[in-house]
């Protein structure tokens, strides 16, 4: 699947980017830059049913106001799969100047990065979040709970559940009454290229099994201390597998792909969806046939756990054709509230820029999602997200698509927790 993904990204890449060389420079040799000229500077965006080409043109327009001199052409990329896009790119010498929420991994040991400064990023809350040995090469520009529980209100009426579960064994406790009264409990997806929508309910587990109390995991991983095989891990790993033993997830989930697993949920498959706080605004403005609610991941002990990324944000190539221009950008780009505040009610995204405050007029199931995430963090129960952290505390980049792929054998029933770590350990030894 690797191989043949590799291939259709190369050939796609050839189309997208004719004519245009490395650094943004116009094709046809004119000047780029300089007194009265402008410099043209290439950005790589990614499209999905929350962020339409329209938006990304309308912020684009907006923001180059805001830095006179400059010239975005927008790439986009083939799937929502944007960092190894950009790889594909950078091994053609194509390296975007401009790109947004692309792993920074790899890329940043390379030299292919430009470093954020400190006075660059004064402005932030979270300023060193996803530093890279102590240095940062993509803005922390916004906070992302991942798999929070939105769920089907008309189904837990039927199923007669009375109040979201709070530990894992209430859950697994509705999720039998879900069953029993014909309904598929959880929604999973994950199908084609969209691998990543088949990590949350895994984020999820590993998030109350593993981070809560050892966030440093990814750390130790990847400094030998700790393997895939320990213990926490493994539960963690085996709650997925047993809730696709007990016939708990959707069988048809992971054939499709991240739109239309949303699709599918907003049409009734499933009673519960583990997702990002992006769906938050997807049904705030597109409001599904039923009523629909929030809850936190639920923990053994009750504790009400929150995997997030703060990040995602903007990051400039090393070779761009300007550097400082293409930071400008980036940083005018994160500061614009208009931008931050149509980007908020697209995907639900919490700006990190000190001060900020969400549009008054968000629709009660973001409100409830930054309530839940709000409480997470006065909490300290606020956790990283498996194969979505970055950084120093982050597993290498080149693990993203062998773990997604392997939580589809496990929401399958194709793989149990054993053979699940086994395969992580032997991907992990192969990348040394």
């Amino acid at each position: 699947m690797r191989s043949r993904l590799a291939v259709t990204l190369a050939a796609l890449l050839t189309v997208a980017l004719a004519g245009c060389t490395q650094g943004g420079k116009p094709a046809d040799g004119t000047k780029s830059g300089g007194a009265g000229g402008t410099v043209e500077l290439t950005m790589l965006t990614f499209e999905t049913p929350n962020l339409p080409a329209a938006l990304w043109d309308s912020a684009i327009a907006r923001v180059e106001q805001k830095v006179p001199g400059v010239k975005i052409k927008k790439l986009v990329t083939p799937n929502v799969d944007r960092t190894t896009y950009a790889k594909q790119l950078a091994s053609s010498g194509q390296l975007p100047d401009i790109m947004i929420a692309v792993n920074p991994q790899g890329f940043a040991e390379g030299g292919q990065l430009a470093e954020f400064t400190q006075d660059d990023l004064k402005d932030f809350a979270d300023p060193t979040s996803g530093a890279i040995k102590g240095k940062i090469y993509q803005l922390p520009t916004n906070a992302q709970p991942q798999s929070l529980l939105y769920h089907n209100k008309d189904d837990f009426a039927k199923a007669k559940i009375t109040a979201p579960p709070k530990t894992w064994a209430e859950f697994l406790a509705d999720c039998a009454k879900l069953k029993a009264a014909g309904i598929t409990p959880i929604a999973v997806g994950g199908g084609g290229q969209d691998t990543f929508a088949s990590m949350y309910t895994w984020v999820g587990t590993v998030g109350t099994d593993v981070y809560l109390s050892d966030p440093d995991f990814s750390k130790q991983i990847t400094d030998g201390s700790k393997t895939f095989d320990d213990p926490a891990f493994v539960k963690a790993t085996d709650k997925v597998a047993q809730l696709a033993k007990l016939g708990y997830l959707d069988k048809q989930g992971t054939s499709r792909s991240y739109a239309d697993h949303e699709k599918a949920f907003r049409a009734g498959s499933a009673a519960m969806y583990p997702m990002g706080s992006w769906f938050a605004t997807s049904a705030d403005n597109d409001k599904p046939k039923f009523g629909v609610g929030v809850f936190a991941w639920p923990s053994d002990d009750g504790k009400a756990v929150v995997p997030n990324l703060t990040g995602g944000g903007l990051s400039v190539s090393a070779k761009a054709e300007d550097v400082d221009l293409a930071k400008k950008f980036a940083l005018e780009w994160t500061k614009d509230k208009e931008t931050s505040d149509a980007f908020t009610k697209a995907d639900g995204t919490f700006n990190t820029i000190k001060g900020y405050q969400p549009p008054a007029d968000m629709g009660p199931l973001f409100k409830a999602t930054l309530a839940i995430y709000n409480q997470a963090v006065k909490d300290g129960t606020v956790t990283p997200a498996l194969s979505i952290e970055q950084g120093d505390n982050g597993l290498p980049a080149d693990m993203t698509v062998p773990v997604q792929q392997i939580a589809v054998e496990l929401l399958n029933g194709k793989s149990d927790a054993k053979a699940a770590v086994t395969k992580l350990n032997k991907e992990y030894a192969s990348l040394k």
